[in-house]
């Protein structure tokens, strides 16, 4: 394998006139050594590579030959879709057209992401006799019929003459999230093989390129959705897989996403009468057709009882809320314990939702069944109730685990389990939440994930904090005996400028410090063409940007004020054209931004990006390590900045002819010890550190 890997990556340096790095040698060399012994206690390498290492080679390279030898399939996951499309589109044609290496490779997306004829045949069916029951009622807009239908008719029509694959993302102009949702489906009420489209369905078309490709291009959601599946529902078996996380830092939060359990009053209350009102206006017809009689009304009861407590839970749980909050609130259960009352009502919702689990399983079966009979005994609608029963037996199986989550949880004097809890509400009774999550992904990632797959590869240009990959491992949960490496940028640090100046005011006071970045900024950005503004409060930020963007010169880009893709192009286009352009940024700003050369030669960051302390999960972390007699500011809060505040200064040198300046409006960085330990783990730039002021 050895000799397979390094004739690839010769014959594909030499073709692209690629000069090889060193870096990219080291990444070689790891991902080999972790996946390249079956025998491996842990097959998992991960690898932080700087900017410019060239990563995507290098996994690539030394895992193709590997998965051939071990007779394993590749699962590449990003986090954004412009990776995808840059790794199916770019690199791995490269890579297959260069290196001597043969391979199938196909793209997987979720259900969601493709049009569900079903659903797209009933909206446009004026001959309906129930609708589909959506599994979360009240929870979107849903876009009027009158302003959508004709879309929905250029669909079916496009799909009739084959100028549409049925992929969202293929459609011409884009469409609206709304429109999207009205005819896609899940996994929870996606009727699979027993659908009267399968044939003709772009999902299922889709998966059938799966089956035979040796590399599946997917993203991170899609990956965790299949694992909370059981694994290999959707992509191929963790056992039979080497995974490739690429922006790999971004995992363990997704995680989190994924298995975060949620109770939504309006919608599940929304959800429970139109069930009910669905099941006895389909009774009589179901035993017509030889259903068991007895179901529905013993279905019918248990919906009507759980209307009548989930309409008590829910006032309950407003009851918890401080007196004389109306627009907005939320409570977070200190150590994730609860009120005996929550834990009692709790329990009962658990078992009432065990119950109709049961019986809605039996009426899923039945419904089964009844589909496959003739004509004349066959439900009316028999694939519209397989929908919804589908999309009830999910409801059921989801708050089954979020009241569990609540009727398990500790009471008031006894210890923490390591789950955030907590409730909120928008102003109204019907907005009520209650959620659930655990506090650190890391122990779901181990059992779904790290001790199934057959290898594994976590990569990204900032896994580390502080010089260390304490708070990724502790996150991720990937265990001490992978191969843990830091391979630094083949970039000249020292070719960027990194200052500090002097500053009167500091973050903590933040009128005062809003008002110096506004006496300030203009100054310091006047010459540049291009210049990133990055701003950890959108409220500092638009109150710089009102301030200062009649006495710069630069054109202003707001972020949210378009679509991060039109920004980019627009700041491009004033930089092309000679006219000073400034992009205006929040957090997600820090990071996936590529704006090389000319059209970034000054990054100004507001402040050091600490997190603002008001997520629950991140709340509930730190009450645990203080519990433990930990220092959550110095193990949570400081390492998260210096990652960030890296992420932030790595906007600036995306090429290795780059350089320019990396501007920090925060003296703390000088001024307080924790601001000392960030500066001694900041690449080797060119500092300017001009004191406290």
């Amino acid at each position: 394998m050895q000799d397979n890997i390094r004739t690839a990556y010769q014959h594909l340096t030499d073709a692209l006139e690629l000069k090889p790095r060193w870096g990219q040698r080291q990444m070689i060399a790891e991902v080999a050594n972790a996946l390249g012994d079956p025998e491996a206690e842990t097959p998992i390498a991960v690898v932080e590579a700087g900017t410019g290492t060239g990563k995507t080679i290098a996994y690539l390279v030394a895992t193709l030959p590997i998965a051939r030898a071990r007779g394993k399939r590749v699962v590449v996951a990003s986090a954004t879709v412009a990776l995808q499309e840059q790794l199916l589109l770019r690199d791995l044609p490269d890579l297959m057209r260069h290196s001597g290496l043969e391979f199938q490779a196909a793209l997987a997306k979720g259900r969601g992401r493709y049009v569900c004829l079903l659903k797209l045949d009933h909206q446009l069916s004026g001959s309906v006799s129930e609708p589909l029951i959506p599994l979360y009622p009240d929870e979107f807009v849903t876009p009027d019929y009158q302003e959508i239908s004709p879309i929905l008719e250029d669909m079916l029509a496009a799909l009739t003459a084959g100028r549409w694959d049925g992929d969202f993302d293929n459609w011409p102009g884009g469409l609206e999230a709304a429109t999207k949702r009205v005819v896609s489906t899940d996994q929870n009420q996606c009727t699979g093989r027993r659908c009267p489209h399968v044939g003709q369905c772009a999902f299922f078309k889709a998966r059938e390129g799966l089956e035979e490709a040796d590399i599946v291009i997917t993203n991170h959601d899609l990956v965790l959705s299949d694992l909370r599946l059981g694994g290999g529902v959707i992509l191929p078996d963790p056992e039979d897989s080497l995974y490739i996380f690429d922006e790999g830092h971004q995992l363990p939060a997704k995680c989190l996403n994924h298995f975060a359990l949620r109770f939504h009053a309006g919608s599940t209350l929304q959800g429970l009468r139109d069930s009910d009102r669905w099941i006895c206006q389909s009774a009589s017809e179901w035993e017509r057709a030889g259903l068991d009689g007895r179901l529905s009304p013993l279905i019918s009861s248990l919906l009507e009882d759980l209307l009548q407590r989930t309409e008590e839970v829910t006032q309950l749980l407003w009851d918890q809320f401080p007196e004389g909050v109306l627009e907005r609130a939320e409570h977070r259960f200190e150590y994730g314990r609860i009120p005996e009352t929550l834990g009692e009502y709790s329990a009962a919702l658990v078992e009432q939702w065990r119950q109709l689990h049961r019986e809605a399983s039996r009426l899923e079966a039945g419904l089964e069944n009844r589909r496959d009979s003739p004509p004349d005994a066959a439900p009316q609608d028999a694939d519209a109730d397989l929908v919804n029963v589908q999309g009830l037996v999910a409801r059921a199986e989801q708050q089954v685990a979020l009241w569990k989550a609540f009727s398990d949880a500790p009471r008031e004097g006894q210890a923490g389990d390591g789950w955030a809890r907590w409730i909120q509400h928008r102003g109204s009774l019907l907005s009520v939440e209650c959620q659930a999550s655990p506090i650190l992904p890391g122990e779901l990632l181990r059992e779904a994930l790290w001790e199934r797959v057959a290898g594994a590869v976590i990569t990204s240009a900032t896994l580390t904090a502080l010089g260390t990959f304490d708070r990724f491992q502790e996150r991720s949960g990937v265990p001490d005996s992978a191969r843990w490496k830091k391979v630094t940028s083949p970039f000249d640090p020292s070719r960027a400028i990194f200052c500090v100046p002097a500053m009167k005011s500091d973050p903590g006071q933040v009128d005062a410090h809003t008002d110096e970045l506004i006496q300030c900024i203009p100054n310091l950005i006047q010459h540049d063409l291009g210049v990133l503004l990055l701003f950890t409060s959108r409220r500092q930020m638009e109150s710089v940007l009102e301030g200062i963007k009649e006495v710069i010169p630069h054109e202003a880009l707001v972020q949210d004020y378009m679509s991060k893709s039109r920004l980019l192009e627009q700041h491009r286009g004033h930089i092309d054209a000679g006219m000073p352009s400034a992009i205006f940024g929040l957090a997600s700003f820090f990071e996936g931004i590529d704006l090389p050369g000319a059209y970034c030669r000054h990054v100004v960051i507001a402040k050091l990006p600490f997190a603002v302390p008001d997520d629950p999960i991140a709340a509930s972390h730190s009450e645990l390590l203080q519990a433990q007699g930990r220092d959550p500011f110095m193990e949570i809060s400081v390492p998260d900045a210096a990652q960030k505040l890296v992420q932030a200064s790595g906007r600036l040198q995306r090429t290795e002819e780059d350089e320019g300046r990396i501007t920090l409006l925060d003296r703390r960085l000088l001024t307080r010890r924790y601001g000392r330990t960030i500066l001694e783990t900041l690449p080797a730039f060119t500092f300017e550190l001009e004191g406290s002021g």
